[in-house]
């Protein structure tokens, strides 16, 4: 049996994210209850109240969670989903807003966790819940995507990592025939009419190829142009744990960023 894998090195033997994500799920779940590592109010998305969870199914280079993700047997404790609402609820209350959010990690793993959760947003006060994945279990898994959708709430954010299977590989770890996990799942949540939008690592020139953009730009455009139109491209940010990760990689980035790709509906091909 393989180590659990913990980060990217050199040399790193791909995995499998969806035997990756049951493997973590006996970490970080028990019975229908989640690990978190904190609840607390945020400035992003106009104020939202924020739960992070432990443990992931990927194992990007440029991720800014902390060493929960690589190491979730050793943070955060486990909560109920009526634990969690709580929780999520004072957070919100004392920052004046009505939107939730799950993120950190990877906020998928744990279905009956996630769901019961959902609940209780949807018979309540709060007009909004953002959930962050990285897509992976809701394009493996079409019926989980199906419990979603019966919500009025939630909202998606779909975070892909790279614009082709290789660079797919390398930047997560997990292997080149997954990345079109994401991509399914997108087009689950478009069949089952669910709030969503895709984001991604792709506007840093310093880890991303033109071409690459292109390919992922190209893709997106084939299952609908309005994923390229809105699509939310992301920058890597120098968090300690982004530094350490990117350095056991072997990567070794300029800093500050001098200059950020165009959004991605200003290729010259999507105009044409």
């Amino acid at each position: 049996m393989r180590a659990y894998p913990r980060f990217i090195k050199p040399g790193f033997e791909p995995f499998d994210p969806v035997e990756l994500a049951k493997e973590t799920e006996k970490i970080v779940c028990r019975r229908n209850e989640r690990k978190y590592t904190a609840f607390y109010a945020t400035g992003v998305y106009r104020g939202i109240g924020t739960g992070y969870t432990c443990g992931c199914c990927l194992r990007c280079v440029f991720c800014w969670v902390d060493w929960s993700r690589d190491f979730p047997e050793r943070y955060g404790e486990f909560y109920s989903p009526e634990e969690a609402f709580k929780r999520l609820s004072e957070a919100a209350r004392s920052y004046g807003t009505t939107r939730l959010r799950i993120s950190g990690a990877e906020p998928t793993l744990g279905k009956q966790h996630l769901l019961a959760l959902l609940e209780h947003v949807e018979n309540s006060e709060f007009d909004l819940f953002i959930l962050e994945t990285n897509g992976i279990l809701f394009g493996f898994d079409r019926d989980y995507v199906r419990m979603v959708s019966k919500f009025k709430k939630p909202h998606i954010r779909v975070s892909l990592k790279a614009g082709t299977p290789e660079a797919f590989a390398r930047k997560t770890g997990a292997v080149p025939e997954s990345f079109e996990l994401p991509f399914k799942a997108i087009e689950n949540l478009l069949d089952f009419d669910v709030s969503f939008h895709a984001a991604g690592m792709l506007d840093d020139p310093r880890i991303v190829e033109p071409q690459e953009r292109v390919e992922l730009a190209r893709k997106l455009a084939e299952i609908d142009p309005k994923l390229v139109v809105n699509f939310e491209g992301e920058v890597v940010d120098p968090y300690d744990s982004t530094l350490a990760r990117l350095k056991a990689a072997g990567l070794d980035l300029e800093w500050p960023l001098r200059q950020r790709y165009k959004p991605l509906s200003d290729l010259r091909f999507f105009k044409q």
